[in-house]
């Protein structure tokens, strides 16, 4: 339905004024061949959302996720197809590991096949685990990040706070996509350092939040979800300023949390595993 609706915005003559984006690989039904990136399901998905969408090409079509199913090759094969046939421009991939996304451009790169340009992904100052190894991945291969959730299913709208009830009718109460069990005096002190900021650019929470990501290295894009116009308004404020380097290292002090193995293990030889430059 949303790829309909688009198409109907996109039939007023701004076709080639906007970069169209879309998935596939997610399940669309219950038929055994209504998911996956197979060439047969890849197939038939980009050619459904090419005429829901009304148009004749898609610029940028993601694979939602890691397809344990189906060869590697099979799916870039596919989908390097799917370019030279100018039904797609460029790919891309979701939610993948690093090991998903690192032998997925060997292959492209070993059969000279089009490369996955960018990798959507789970990213914010709540979630932060993004930067321990597909961060640096995307540094080196050069794959830019377009993040979802960039306010933690809007954890970090401002709206969450210590001694508060839940807000109602949340992005997580909706059944939305978010991580693990809230961490809450976590939540809590990134809230406080947002809070701080905020008082000292004039801004909301939210927009400190979301320029705190389009500052971050790969970053090129962010995925904003606004249910009204005066929503979508306060997330396009994020943009067109930026946060002072003192300012972003209060939040990423606010924001730091335990690394797991093997990252802990390699932060102990900065010379040799020297993590990405924030400044």
């Amino acid at each position: 339905m949303a790829e309909e609706i688009l198409g109907k915005v996109l039939a007023g003559g701004l076709r080639n004024k906007v970069l169209v984006s879309t998935k596939a690989t997610f399940p669309m039904g219950d038929d055994p061949n209504d998911v996956g990136s197979s060439r047969f399901h890849l197939v038939k998905s980009c050619e459904d959302s090419l005429r829901r969408l009304g148009t004749d090409h898609i610029d940028i079509y993601h694979m939602h996720g890691f397809d344990g199913n189906t060869p590697v090759e099979e799916t870039l094969k596919a989908l390097d197809n799917l370019i030279q046939s100018g039904k797609v421009r460029y790919i891309a991939c979701s939610n993948f590991s690093g090991w998903h996304l690192m032998k997925s451009l060997s292959v492209s790169e070993r059969y000279g096949w089009s490369k996955y340009v960018a990798h959507q992904a789970y990213y914010s100052l709540l979630d932060r685990e993004f930067e321990w190894e597909l961060m640096p991945l995307g540094l080196d291969q050069k794959v830019a990040t377009i993040v979802w959730s960039p306010l933690s299913s809007g954890r970090l709208s401002g709206k969450f706070r210590r001694g508060a009830p839940m807000p109602e009718n949340n992005r997580m109460m909706q059944g939305g996509s978010h991580g693990p069990a809230t961490n809450e005096p976590l939540l809590y002190k990134i809230v406080d350092a947002l809070d701080e900021t905020a008082a000292e650019t004039g801004k909301s929470v939210a927009q400190v939040a979301l320029n705190w990501l389009l500052q971050r290295p790969t970053v090129a894009n962010i995925v904003i979800g606004a249910r009204n116009e005066e929503q979508l308004k306060q997330n396009l404020g994020a943009v067109g300023w930026n946060l002072s380097t003192e300012q972003v290292k209060k939040l990423d002090a606010a924001s730091e949390m335990p690394l797991i193995y093997p990252y802990w293990h390699q932060r102990q030889t900065l010379k040799l595993n020297p993590p990405p430059r924030f400044y």
